[in-house]
This record gives C-alpha cells, sequence and structure tokens, in this order.
C-alpha cells in the first residue's frame, strides 16, 4: 500500500515566486493555461561572467536532508530523484566554460547526491560537431557539460526527446559517447533501433530497476518522426503502443521494477493530454511500477493508477531564460522496494532566470 504525502504549499511558493519574479523583471500579461502561445522562449540575452576562475556563491537556502531509507530499513529499497528538462546549451554552456562545471548545479548537487539513483532528461546533445536542423531551437552543449552531470549525482539520462539530434547523427553519437565514458547511462536514443529501444538495468540495494524511455511530440513544425531509430540509422525511440507494451512486458522479466521515461504532452500546458494519459496507463498495465514525464516545461498532475504511480511532467531544473510558470519546479524523491513505490515527496525548486535551479527554504513550510 502506497503513502503519498506531498512536501508542499503551493499558495505560499507562488506568493513568494511571484515577489521574486517581479522584483527581478517587469510584469508580465496573465497567461492562458489554455494556449500555448501564451508562453514562449525569451530570447538568450544573458551572458556568462568573463572570470573563468570565479564560483557560483553558496546557496542561501538550506539542503534537504537526504531521504534514504534509514539505517535498519530492509534489504531491496532504493531511493529514486528525477528532475525535468536539462539545457546545458546556450548561456547556460557558456556559464559551464567560463565559471565551471559545478555552476548549473551548484545549489542542488548536494540533494541530488543523496539518492541511490539519479536521473533527467536531457534536453540537448553535448557535441562540438554537427549541423544545426532547420528548427525554431536547437541545443548544443559543450563537452564539459558532461562533467557537471557528474556533478549534479546524475547517474542516468533521458534521450528520448526533440532535442537530442538537433545537431544532427555525429552529434548524437558524441553525445553517447561523452555520456558513456563518464559513466552517466543513456536511455531512448542510440547509433541503431536496438539500442534506441533497449531498457537499461542498475542492480541497487539488491533491487533490480529496469528503465525504457520514449518520446511523443507534436510534428506540426518539425517533422520528429523522421528521428526515430531503425535498423541502419541512428535515433529515438518512439512511443508506438506496441513498443511500449512490448518493451515493459520484456524488461519485467529481467527485473524487479520497470520505470519508464516519457517525454510528451503540449508545450507550457499543465493539464494532462489523453494521450499522455494513455501511454503512461498502458506501461502501468504492461508492468511499470512508475512512469515519470517531461517536454511540457511545467509540472503537471501526479497519479496514483493500478498500483504504480504517473508523475506526467517534472517541468524545467536547468534551462535559461524561462519565466513563471516553467520557472517553478521540482525534485522528485521516490523510495523504492520489491512491492513497488513505497512513498514520493517533491522537492520545491526555482529556477532562476539564469538557469540555474535552487531549492526552496524549508523552513518556509513550518
Amino acid at each position: 500500500m502506497m503513502e503519498f504525502s506531498v512536501r508542499q504549499k503551493r499558495h505560499l511558493v507562488l506568493i513568494i515566486l511571484a515577489f521574486i519574479l517581479n522584483a527581478c523583471q517587469p510584469a508580465e500579461a496573465a497567461i492562458d493555461p489554455t494556449s500555448p502561445a501564451t508562453i514562449e522562449f525569451v530570447p538568450a540575452t544573458v551572458t556568462a561572467t568573463s572570470n573563468p576562475t570565479s564560483q557560483p556563491k553558496p546557496s542561501p537556502f538550506p539542503t534537504p536532508t537526504s531521504t534514504r531509507p534509514p539505517e535498519g530499513t530492509p534489504s531491496g529499497h532504493v531511493t529514486l530523484m528525477a528532475v525535468g528538462d536539462i539545457m546545458l546549451g546556450r548561456t547556460i554552456g557558456e556559464m559551464i566554460e567560463a565559471e565551471g562545471v559545478e555552476a548549473p548545479f551548484a545549489f542542488t548537487a548536494e540533494a541530488l547526491a543523496s539518492a541511490d539513483i539519479t536521473l533527467g532528461n536531457l534536453e540537448c546533445s553535448i557535441s562540438t560537431r554537427g549541423i544545426p536542423q532547420n528548427k525554431s531551437y536547437t541545443f548544443r552543449a559543450p563537452l564539459a557539460a558532461a562533467e557537471s552531470l557528474i556533478y549534479g549525482g546524475f547517474d542516468l539520462v533521458n534521450l528520448a526527446n526533440n532535442h537530442v539530434l538537433d545537431y544532427g547523427p555525429l552529434a548524437l553519437e558524441d553525445t553517447l559517447d561523452v555520456l558513456n565514458t563518464n559513466q552517466i547511462l543513456t536511455v531512448g536514443a542510440g547509433m541503431d533501433e536496438t539500442t534506441a529501444y533497449s531498457p537499461v538495468y542498475f542492480e541497487i540495494n539488491g533491487l533490480r530497476l529496469a528503465f525504457l524511455a520514449f518520446t511523443d511530440v507534436s510534428t506540426i513544425d518539425y517533422d520528429y518522426l523522421a528521428w526515430e531509430a531503425a535498423p541502419d540509422r541512428p535515433g529515438i525511440a518512439w512511443a508506438h503502443s506496441k513498443k511500449i507494451a512490448e518493451g515493459v512486458k520484456a524488461a519485467k522479466e529481467q527485473a524487479d521494477l520497470v520505470i519508464v521515461l516519457f517525454h510528451n504532452g503540449y508545450e507550457f500546458i499543465q493539464k494532462v493530454s489523453t494521450l499522455q494519459q494513455e501511454v503512461a496507463r498502458l506501461a502501468i498495465d504492461s508492468g511499470a511500477s512508475l512512469v515519470i514525464g517531461s517536454h511540457p516545461h511545467v509540472l503537471q498532475r501526479i497519479e496514483e493508477y493500478h498500483n504504480g504511480l504517473i508523475v506526467y511532467s517534472m517541468g524545467n531544473f536547468v534551462f535559461d531564460n524561462m519565466l513563471f510558470p516553467p520557472n517553478y519546479s521540482a525534485i522528485l524523491s521516490v523510495e523504492l522496494s520489491p512491492q513497488g513505490v513505497v512513498s514520493y515527496e517533491l522537492i520545491d525548486v526555482v529556477v532562476q532566470l539564469n538557469g540555474v535551479p535552487q531549492i526552496m527554504p524549508y523552513d518556509l513550510e513550518e
């Protein structure tokens, strides 16, 4: 039986965020939650400091205590932390090169490292090669970004998304190489169909976990289906219903628990789409215990379904030049056991205009 307690007082957080944002930037027009066109990326005008030896200032916010099971907890319990979109290109890439690899995770690394396994959605390629595709936004991070992810405590990143091939297959190959060289595992993309759709396994505290990742994003502005991996073509795993069901069932035969990562939904829309719900529930019905989503850039609801947990969107985590609500986010902390999800909590996060996340002070909840 799962016990869920969300450690949030959202109305207070929103008031604080409104105060912060109003103090730092001009007031924005009211946002219509039904229209994706009402929120846009702010042009990248933030420049990194020119002092390469400077380091981020210590966080004024306290780091939350570890959510690891206390000493004496039965074997087989694992703490997983998950975050949303991590975009390490653009001005954040400049920050990494100017201020050091610690910069993007200066205020969150300690918290993320407290988990047994930490994951997120990598919303860019990591490379110096490739040609930008003919699309609205193309994101490519410097090679040092892999070290940033190490500093941030990441063990696994999802690559089944609409930006990993922004600079073509050469940049994808570099991304896979530099992450694997730095012992950060990847899921949801590969140099062929087999690797893109293959699960990634972790065995921690006697519990064997399998991870799968799929994407399904709008193809109105760009033909992302052309990025789907094939037997002789690099690419991403697409969220075909048959692929999801078969993949989860096969992974379940080799693992105690299956976790599925989806990159889908509508950008800047907080309401869960019908398709998001259908594929998430399909994954649970096929044997998954936990589903974690990304792509909308905003937090979406969490649902308990058939003894599984569905987190529809974790929003942004590292992403520059975003305004409210995309810069209000969280870290998901989940305790897993052989029976599935035992408990979870959300740790409130504010993403600053420069893209760096900070944990909200817990003492405001007292």
